[in-house]
């Protein structure tokens, strides 16, 4: 017989509810709980009862549901979070909570389980500013190539807006020479005006490890249009985090379908990252509500700079030397055919700047030149009233 059973029937005939708990092991609420199921259902009553609940407020009808899993297929890579984001946009009235999104996609087979990793020190050889409103940070970087379905090499150069995460140019070149990528930063700069400062890594034609201060030509023409220089650390590609995830997204959205060098692909990946697609970090709002042009115009590239009267020598497009005191003294060759200023110090030593970034010190008794420290607390110092 069963226990509830066997329980119940002693505890009706016994003049002492206590007793029949006692021996059972069991408290006295559930001893009533039992006895009053045997009395109203019989030997019914006392089958196991499943513990979910009547009616559950989390239960989503299967419209719902299909709708739910439907556009996590058309978006495979997005997350509970943003396929809700883009429920509410599609659908009026309540919409159901995150933890149901996950829940649905989750018994669908359509969620993979996130790896995690340590974070580490996120140090910066430059200033470490984060943008706090459109355009005062631009990010950029090449995306690791693939080969096309084609078996053509693919390397699309991507430029986002830090603080909107508004994806400006996702761009094949034909190489990534200086030339063809000043060229696109030319387009960008007359449609969306100059940033205050751009995001980089170390390589080329961002930056050149054998240069002065990292300078590369492209860097240096940024600097004379009064942009400045952000850059990560050797070998740090998280110092800029949030553009090598937008890479993991391409990555697995473009470079897996191993589209080849489609610029109308590229356009309407780009339009969807920037119009359709949430972004957590905006309040799931889209990159294209955030983003205003910038208020910085660009007017093209100066014939001089202005360095507020500081006596000037202009770098020797070969060689990048200097003339001073009838001697000639190596600076630098990506600085080669624009000017410098030169700032005298009190400790006899000369300040040489290019645009508002001090560049280093000329030694007029030994006439050499030595390369100011990055990150040294003067390097990168802007000077009043130097201007393009």
């Amino acid at each position: 017989m069963d226990l509830k059973i066997e329980f119940a029937l002693k505890a009706i005939k016994s003049a002492d509810f206590k007793a029949p708990c006692a021996e059972y092991g069991i408290s006295r609420k559930t001893g009533y709980k039992w006895q009053a199921r045997f009395l109203e259902h019989g030997m019914a009553g006392m089958e196991d009862r499943s513990r979910r609940p009547h009616a559950s407020p989390d239960g989503l009808a299967e419209a719902v549901v299909c709708e739910i899993v439907k556009l996590k297929q058309a978006h495979p890579h997005w997350g509970p979070r943003k396929i809700r984001a883009l429920y509410g946009r599609k659908h009026a009235g309540e919409i159901p909570c995150e933890s149901s999104f996950k829940r649905v996609l989750e018994h669908a087979g359509l969620t993979v389980p996130r790896k995690t990793r340590a974070a580490r020190d996120g140090g910066r050889i430059a200033s470490g500013l984060k943008a706090e409103k459109p355009n005062e940070i631009w990010t950029i970087d090449f995306k690791g190539w693939w080969l096309g379905a084609d078996g053509q090499k693919v390397e699309p150069l991507t430029v986002r807006d830090e603080h909107s995460k508004m994806l400006l140019e996702m761009r094949a070149l034909e190489s990534s020479r200086t030339a063809p990528v000043r060229a696109c930063f030319e387009r960008l700069f007359e449609l969306h005006g100059l940033p205050g400062a751009i995001r980089s890594d170390n390589g080329p034609p961002f930056a050149t490890h054998a240069g002065l201060l990292g300078l590369s030509k492209l860097s240096c023409w940024w600097l004379a249009l009064g942009i400045g220089l952000e850059r990560s650390r050797p070998g740090c590609p998280q110092d800029n985090g949030a553009h090598e995830r937008m890479h993991l997204d391409i990555s697995r959205e473009l470079q897996a379908g191993r589209i080849g060098r489609d610029q109308a692909a590229f356009d309407v990946w780009r339009h969807e990252y920037n119009h359709e697609r949430p972004h957590e970090s905006l309040g799931m709002k889209m990159p294209a509500e955030i983003y205003i042009p910038s208020a910085r115009r660009y007017e093209g590239t100066p014939d001089e700079l202005d360095y507020g009267g500081m006596e000037t020598r202009r770098v020797n497009p070969r060689g990048g030397t200097i003339s001073h005191r009838g001697e000639k003294i190596l600076i630098s060759t990506a600085l080669g055919g624009w000017s410098v200023g030169l700032s005298p110090r009190p400790d006899g030593l000369i300040e040489v700047w290019f645009a508002g970034l001090l560049v280093g010190h000329l030694d007029e008794t030994t006439a050499s030149f030595a390369a100011a420290r990055p990150g040294g607390g003067e390097a990168g110092q802007p000077v009043a009233e130097v201007s393009p």
